[in-house]
This record gives C-alpha cells, sequence and structure tokens, in this order.
C-alpha cells in the first residue's frame, strides 16, 4: 500500500529508548490543530514499538530512511530524508530541539523556502501565518509561510503531549534516499561518555535547576544536584560557571547555550544577565534564589527567596524529603 497522496504535514520524529522522544510528540500533538493528515520520518532504528506509539498520536504514514548512511547523525543526510519523504507535504515541521532546528534549516536551504524557528502557535492556514518565539522568548513575530512547503521548528513545550481521540495504524513506508559524501562530511564520529542527549534532554526538561556564579565553585553543586533529582529537573548553568570550569557545556543555559522554556526555572545565586535570560526567559514560572534583592533575575522572577544558596537549597531538599517520606 502507498501513502496517502493529498496534502499532509510531515513530521522529523527524534526518538530515544521510550519511543518519540516528549518534544517530538509534543510536535505531533502541535501540528494537528492543522487538519491535515500527520505524517512522520524516522531516520535510522527506530525502538521497539515506535509505530504504534506514533499510531496513537494520530499519524497514518510513517517514513523511514535507514541504511549506512543513517549509522550516525549527519545534518545534511538528514536532510536529505526529510526532502526524499516531502511528497505532497504542505508543511514540513520538528522539535525546536538543537537536532530539529539544524536539520528543517538545511531543508529549507535545499527547498528554497523561509523557516521559522521555535513557532508557538498557528494564527492562520490559509495562508499559513505562524507566531515565533524571538529575542530569547520575550517577544513574538509574526511570520507568513507562503514560499510553497512551510518549514518550521516547534517550540519545547509549545503544547502538552496528548494522543490522539482516535488512534490509527500507519503504513511503513521505506523511502530511498540519495546521500552524497558531501552529505556526510560533517557528521558525528563518536560519543564520549557524559555528552548530553542529542536529542536536546536539557532543552525537553519541564523543570530546570539553574546554577551562577553563587555556587561558589566546582564542589558548590552537591545540593543543588540533589535538588535536580528531587525534581526529576535538568541541572542547567550560567555561562561564568563554564567559563571558570566548574560544570561542563552542555549544561550551559542562554544566548550561547541552550534555550529552555520549562514549567519551573529555579535560579539559584544567578544574576540574571541579559545573555543568560535570553536561554530561559520563556519559562512559565521563574523561582529567583539570590542574596541580592536587586539581581536583575530577582527583580523579573515570578517568585524569589533572598538569601544564601547554601543555606536555602539544603532546607529545600530537607522539606522535600520530609514530604515524600
Amino acid at each position: 500500500m502507498s501513502p496517502a497522496t493529498h496534502a499532509a504535514v510531515l513530521v522529523l520524529v527524534e526518538t530515544d529508548g521510550g519511543g518519540a522522544t516528549e518534544v517530538s510528540r509534543e510536535t505531533l500533538t502541535f501540528v494537528r490543530g492543522l487538519d491535515a493528515d500527520v505524517h512522520a520520518l524516522v531516520v535510522g532504528d527506530g525502538p521497539s514499538g515506535l509505530v504504534d506509539q506514533l499510531g496513537a498520536y494520530g499519524v497514518s504514514v510513517v517514513h523511514h530512511a535507514d541504511g549506512d548512511a543513517f549509522t550516525s547523525y549527519a545534518a545534511a543526510a538528514w536532510a536529505a530524508a526529510v526532502v526524499a519523504a516531502v511528497g505532497d507535504a504542505t508543511v514540513v515541521t520538528a522539535a525546536g530541539t538543537p537536532r530539529g532546528n539544524e536539520v528543517l534549516a538545511h531543508v529549507a536551504c535545499r527547498l528554497g523556502v523561509t523557516m521559522a524557528a521555535n513557532v508557538v502557535e498557528v494564527d492562520s492556514t490559509s495562508p499559513l501565518v505562524v507566531s515565533r518565539q524571538v529575542l530569547g522568548g520575550s517577544a513574538l513575530e509574526e511570520i507568513a509561510l507562503t514560499d510553497g512547503v512551510a518549514v518550521f521548528s516547534v517550540a519545547g513545550h509549545a503544547c502538552d503531549p496528548a494522543e490522539a481521540e482516535t488512534s490509527t495504524t500507519p503504513v511503513v513506508h521505506p523511502i530511498d534516499v540519495a546521500v552524497s559524501d558531501a552529505d556526510l562530511r560533517a557528521r558525528v564520529v563518536r560519543t564520549e561518555p557524559g555528552e548530553p542527549d542529542e536529542s536536546g534532554g536539557l532543552k525537553a526538561a519541564r523543570v530546570v535547576v539553574g546554577a551562577g556564579r553563587g555556587a561558589g565553585g566546582a564542589d558548590g553543586f552537591a545540593d543543588l544536584l540533589e535538588l535536580t533529582e528531587l525534581l526529576d529537573a535538568s541541572l542547567g548553568v550560567s555561562r561564568v560557571v563554564t567559563s571558570l570550569g566548574w560544570r561542563p557545556h552542555h549544561e550551559q543555559v542562554g544566548q550561547t547555550g541552550s534555550r529552555v522554556s520549562p514549567d519551573l526555572y529555579v535560579a539559584c545565586g544567578i544574576s540574571g544577565a541579559i545573555q543568560h535570560w535570553a536561554g530561559m526567559s520563556s519559562s512559565k514560572t521563574i523561582l529567583a534564589i539570590n542574596t541580592d534583592p536587586d539581581a536583575p533575575m530577582v527583580t523579573k522572577a515570578h517568585y524569589a527567596v533572598i538569601g544564601d544558596l547554601h543555606e536555602i537549597v539544603p532546607a529545600i531538599n530537607e522539606e522535600l524529603r520530609r514530604r515524600r517520606s
């Protein structure tokens, strides 16, 4: 059976050990509002049960690109797979992770169209007009995608992931992809232990515990890491923390690090410089812990606790442990 031939939305799906990543499931939920068939593209090996999971999210066709060119990540090769799977799709999208944005940028170049990154809302479908986060999430930009195929990524947590009211049995459609040597010139050749999840684990986190200069040194993170564990959160740090070598760069949040949109951001000992604010200002709720009541992070936060994080965070941890016991 061949895939449907009428207009569709094509979603590049990122996977982990549990199937489609949370941000990819959010994207599948988001595009169902476009009132079109939802197609998914899976590159490389997918985990067991992935097709059934995609069917639960309303996917009617699963395009699958496999082979030696896709044993490791290469943005240009993945873009070639997306272009090969487009068919009659009028929209191509992915989660706004580092990988999703990189691949879609290549796709937009190949298709000769505009790409919109970090979209949070569809304002109109005829023509397609979307709103996207700009200036670190502090403002929204409205953009019309009328060049042909609309290409955009969906910002993390733009909606909650939700299965479709009626599940489907997707058609699996293997695709042949012409991958050139140039497409493989830049690719992942190895992953060192301790490197970040390439699907954007920090960016997808619902809760982020942020740490800044107030941590005091490389040995000042024990209580913060315990809080991270108690809240089932991810640790994010300011640029100064990575510059001083206290924590690895992949944990950095900010203009030159990851941009996060969690439900809760707990900023501990972070002054709130504009570069850091650009990476986390779209958090739904911000709690600041700082000794300086006039720090930018404190004045912009929804809630603030004035004091030394090394006294406040252990007290929070103790209360969380007490309540859980």
